[in-house]
């Protein structure tokens, strides 16, 4: 169930779809606000309107942190910061993540449902977006700090 924080207005879905370029295909929480109180990043349900599974809870809106982890990942970043956290610790995390997601599926729910960790990966980082997304909302992620660290390491040079 959604806090009323987590609720968006209709100012914050008109942000979040200039931010996607199309309109969200499920509704969505905002599990994240940067300091001017915008949608940083968005929460999505299992499953989008369409039943489709929707294995990326955390969807990172912002524009310029998305610019700036592109620069990132460009920078040979996943690689970087899969070599320093560890596979076992990155099962960790997308265990953590499918079981959170995984909870708020009915049990009596049949068809597809989404897969994998983390952004739907199984082993290892596929995207340093999906990770800051989900540090950002509040999980344990030490993939998303590790990029934390980059940025603030970025703007301090």
């Amino acid at each position: 169930m959604a806090t009323a924080d987590r609720l968006h207005t209709p100012a914050d879905a008109e942000y979040v779809e200039r931010c996607l370029g199309r309109r969200p295909r499920a509704a969505f929480t905002v599990a994240a606000r940067d300091g001017d109180g915008r949608p940083t990043v968005i929460e999505n349900p299992p499953f989008l309107d369409d039943g489709t599974p929707m294995p990326t809870r955390f969807w990172l809106v912002d524009p310029e942190l998305n610019r700036r982890i592109g620069r990132l990942e460009q920078a040979r970043g996943v690689d970087r910061a899969e070599a320093e956290i560890g596979l076992d610790r990155l099962s960790e995390v997308h265990a953590a993540y499918a079981a959170e997601r995984d909870a708020l599926i009915p049990p009596d729910r049949v068809g597809p449902r989404p897969s994998g960790g983390v952004g739907g990966t199984r082993v290892g980082v596929k995207c340093l977006h999906t990770h800051y997304a989900s540090f950002l909302a509040g999980n344990d992620d030490p993939v998303g700090q590790w990029v934390r660290d980059q940025l603030d390491h970025e703007e301090h040079q």
